[in-house]
């Protein structure tokens, strides 16, 4: 059995471990890797890797992706409009170039003002620069219009914000009012981070186990999807032990 896993084995076991380097999954699986052999790595394969497929489609479109970028920005030149500055910075918070996507947005909300879309977007791009005043300006607006957009994760991330921001007391009060309907993970680990900063340990820990809670009833494709937030939930009860 071994023998027909050879050499291809040693392969399969490289590209188990990459994989799992990237999705941390438990633990369990990266000895039945190692001491399984090629078996092993097939094994984690089917059951981690190819399920993962879905999670991973936006590497493969990394270059239609690209592509598109090009085909806008020379359209740009002839067309200007809004919708394509729109469609270009979303194709450019997607391709992680979040500059690009704020000059994109700017040029949308300079002539469309009351574009929820575009300065939520700008938002998320900002954050991403770990530029937190000028998210939280654009969070502000987004959530005194609508404090429900995109199911209270604007509202989350504004929390988060004002805490990045020296605003303890107001992250804290909104955190407790989102938290009362958004079950969003990220939310929730924002919020026991900082009630954790504030020293309300017992507090901190209670929010962090609530979203460790979930993953044992998520389908398989959420539990793969929470992962990183489950790695930060576990870190943090560690380190308020």
């Amino acid at each position: 059995m071994f023998l027909l896993f050879y050499p291809y084995g040693i392969v399969l076991q490289a590209l188990a471990i990459a994989h799992f380097a990237r999705r941390r999954p438990d633990t369990y699986w990266l000895w039945i890797i190692l001491i399984g052999g090629g078996l092993g790595a097939l094994v984690y394969i089917m059951i981690e890797v190819i399920p993962d497929a879905g999670l991973l489609r936006s590497t493969f479109q990394v270059f239609p992706r690209r592509r598109h970028i090009k085909q806008l920005q020379a359209a740009i030149i002839d067309n200007p409009s809004i919708g394509n500055y729109e469609e270009l910075g979303d194709l450019y918070l997607e391709d992680r170039k979040y500059q690009q996507a704020r000059e994109c947005y700017d040029k949308v909300l300079a002539v469309r003002p009351d574009s929820h879309d575009a300065v939520y977007r700008r938002a998320l791009a900002a954050l991403e620069m770990n530029d937190y005043p000028a998210a939280v300006a654009d969070l502000e607006v987004v959530v005194a219009r609508d404090p429900k957009y995109d199911y209270q994760r604007a509202a989350g991330l504004l929390a988060n914000g004002l805490a990045k921001t020296g605003h303890p007391d107001r992250a804290l009060a909104l955190f407790a009012d989102v938290t009362q309907l958004s079950t969003l993970s990220e939310t929730q680990y924002n919020y026991a981070a900082l009630l954790a900063e504030q020293g309300r340990t017992a507090d901190a820990r209670e929010w962090a186990d609530k979203i460790l809670r979930k993953k044992p009833t998520m389908p398989n494709y959420l539990r793969r999807r929470e992962r990183p937030w489950f790695r930060k939930a576990k870190a943090l009860l560690k380190k308020t032990k």
